[in-house]
């Protein structure tokens, strides 16, 4: 008898203190108070639509500088690592054999020319024959072309930059034996750089000429630079439908160099009012998207939303919040529909510790 009281009077205090909570929960509820929650206010900010890409530098201009003759290098006439100017002699070869076989034509197209006038003055006398006069202006004129021909081979044995730029390594010494098509020595122009790309064709749409490009190099971290789409390939790649595109880079300060690596962004448009709103805020059901709001009495309801485009931690928002809508950012789990929270705004708490 005694036992059958005890757990009456156990179940009767269970059942006063289930009573209690019910209570005590429907009373915080009128209050507008409920379990505490990380918040975030939606605002308009300006958000750039970015393609990204990687690519390889390359310079302006680069060409190895070979001989079309043969012969032996009499003059190194440049400095390794020099900057040089357009049609700057940079190397010498023997001209001995071509100065003299130049000479040799001249004096020949001389004594054609004397031959010539002579038989020209002795048709004019009535003397001599047409026939003459035309068989020595046809040997004059192969002799001015022999001379020609000498002067072409002669200005080889020298070659000239073919543009403004820095020369690099020299593969030859003085002295050395060089045939026709030799490497010599690499020129560069890298006061502008380029850089290749692909992207794929469906983004053909997106990308025009004159469009602006932000480069960064892991050889150069922290730094940023600025380029410009200059060309686009009329033909997509057959194998992996990408398109390939060039730009150029302003390079004066000479810090970018040829082969290396580059990530890219492209800005293909700009939102001045998107909203933003940060990724933790994102409950994903069934393939739709949710956002937990509160209302002007701080209680939780479910919206769904439109996603856009993504930038790091954020999210932008096409449908289903206005600017001031306040969301849960934190807490989701322990939330449902119609229950109050306490709203913390963390952010505004970091702005006021800066402060």
């Amino acid at each position: 008898m005694k036992t059958h009281q005890t757990s009456l009077s156990k179940s009767l205090s269970i059942t006063l203190l289930s009573v209690g909570l019910v209570f005590a929960a429907n009373s915080v509820a009128q209050q507008g108070q409920g379990l505490p929650a990380e918040v975030f206010q939606v605002e308009s900010s300006s958000l750039n639509h970015v393609l990204t890409t990687v690519g390889t530098l390359r310079a302006n201009e680069a060409v190895i500088l070979r001989p079309e003759i043969s012969g032996r290098v009499s003059s190194i006439l440049f400095r390794e690592g020099e900057i040089i100017e357009k049609d700057q002699p940079l190397i010498e070869l023997d001209n001995t054999s071509y100065a003299a076989e130049l000479a040799q034509a001249q004096a020949q197209a001389n004594l054609s020319r004397i031959e010539y006038q002579r038989a020209a003055d002795l048709l004019e006398r009535r003397v001599g024959s047409q026939t003459d006069r035309d068989t020595r202006l046809a040997q004059l004129r192969v002799n001015e072309a022999q001379v020609q021909l000498a002067q072409a081979q002669l200005a080889k044995t020298t070659l000239l930059a073919p543009f403004a730029g820095e020369v690099g390594l020299r593969y030859v010494s003085p002295g050395d034996f060089v045939s026709a098509g030799q490497d010599l020595v690499e020129v560069v122009d890298t006061h502008e750089m380029k850089l290749d790309f692909t992207l794929p064709e469906r983004n053909i749409s997106q990308i025009q000429v004159g469009q602006t490009i932000e480069v960064v190099v892991d050889a150069l971290p922290g730094q940023a630079f600025q380029g410009e789409i200059y060309a686009i390939s009329p033909s997509s790649r057959s194998g992996s439908h990408n398109l390939s595109i060039r730009a150029r880079i302003p390079n004066e300060d000479g810090q970018l160099r040829p082969g290396l690596f580059a990530r890219i962004t492209i800005i293909t448009g700009q939102d001045p009012d998107a909203l933003m709103v940060p990724e933790a805020a994102i409950i994903p059901q069934n393939n739709e998207f949710f956002i937990m709001r509160l209302n002007d009495e701080n209680q939780v309801s479910l919206v769904p939303v439109t996603l856009g485009s993504r930038r790091i931690g954020e999210v932008q928002i096409l449908s289903g919040l206005e600017v001031g809508d306040v969301i849960v950012t934190a807490g989701h789990i322990k939330l449902r529909p119609g229950m109050p929270v306490t709203p913390l705004f963390p952010q505004n708490d970091t702005q006021g510790s800066d402060a």
